[in-house]
């Protein structure tokens, strides 16, 4: 009888005893003999037993199963974002024996989720994004199941594991203000994201660690649509400024296009830079100074983090410094 064909049904037939109580003394629960137990084990070990994932959740009651939440507001630039996440992720949860199921938010709707948690179907969950006003997490928070956060979250019961985002914008825009651009404009996205908040503190205290005030005129914030930054380039034009850094790479590729129409070079007219890389701008001309992250990377520790927060009852928030600035000619 090939080894990996081996099932409960053939050690209960092999040792005369009940499915159930192979079953028992498989996962170590319910009443079963000492010899008994020794017996069926002695059995698995020489026969290199191994359970389905069926017959380990069943024993376990567990699913093996965690819960990825996306937004389903993500743009362009998001997505490569989710996706080196997700490959991290996957590669730490498939060398455990568990599989992802994806769920979408829309909004404040969380039903989906709600489906995946009252029915049972997810031992953990991850959420891809952190908000100020956060009705997903409040409601794991709720549910009492495990769940991880990737982004920092202002509430400490809650384990999160995110990039060092504020780090990382502080060294940017240190730097540029080392290369003499006092007068930098910033625009960013929702102030309802966490992340927004974080890069926009990284922006302020360089500022402030160099002796310099921030002119608030030239901080655009809540700049959801691109078709909006036009406008902002006219206006900032005035305003004497040296530079423009974007939070994303969305909004880097708007202000280069602007610039092409208006006829404005970058970097000899204007400098600029980005919070983050993506490869909407792999092939941007002039390439732009930006922040790389290792995405991957931080799946992978989320993921981790939610498998040890499952099997333990308890896990660490992290906070990873895998970045790196990358100067390149946009300013120059």
């Amino acid at each position: 009888m090939p080894e990996s064909k081996i099932t409960i049904d053939d050690i209960a037939r092999e040792l005369g005893i009940s499915k159930t109580t192979v079953s028992r003394a498989i996962s170590g629960k319910g009443r079963v003999g000492d010899e008994t137990r020794a017996r069926v084990l002695a059995y698995i070990e020489e026969h290199n037993y191994k359970p389905n994932m069926m017959a380990r959740a069943l024993a376990k009651q567990k699913t093996y199963n965690i819960g990825v939440v996306w937004p389903d507001d993500y743009n362009a630039v998001d997505l490569p974002f989710f996706q080196r996440c997700m490959i991290g992720m996957s590669e730490v949860t498939s060398s455990y024996g568990y599989d992802i199921v994806v769920s979408l938010i829309t909004g404040d709707d969380i039903t989906g989720l709600k489906r995946l948690i009252d029915n049972h179907k997810v031992d953990g969950i991850i959420l891809t994004r952190t908000l100020v006003h956060d009705r997903a997490a409040r409601f794991l928070k709720e549910s009492g199941i495990p769940f991880v956060a990737v982004g920092s979250s202002d509430d400490p019961e809650i384990i999160s594991v995110d990039n060092d985002n504020f780090s990382a914008c502080h060294e940017l825009t240190s730097i540029l203000i080392a290369k003499g651009l006092k007068r930098l404009a910033l625009i960013g996205g929702s102030t309802e994201h966490i992340i927004t908040r974080t890069r926009n503190n990284g922006f302020m205290e360089a500022f402030k660690a160099a002796g310099l005030a921030v002119d608030p005129g030239l901080v655009y914030l809540d700049i959801e649509n691109a078709s909006k930054v036009g406008n902002i380039l006219k206006d900032l034009l005035k305003k004497n400024i040296d530079g423009v850094i974007c939070m994303d790479d969305n909004l880097a590729g708007e202000v280069i296009a602007r610039c092409r129409d208006e006829h404005i070079k970058i970097p000899d007219e204007l400098r600029l830079a980005s919070f983050y890389n993506s490869s909407i701008l792999e092939s941007a001309v002039p390439s732009v100074t930006s922040l790389n992250f290792n995405d991957r990377n931080l799946g992978a520790v989320a993921a981790k983090t939610l498998l040890d927060l499952i099997d333990n009852g308890y896990a660490n928030s992290r906070m990873l410094s895998n970045y790196e600035v990358v100067l390149k000619e946009s300013t120059k």
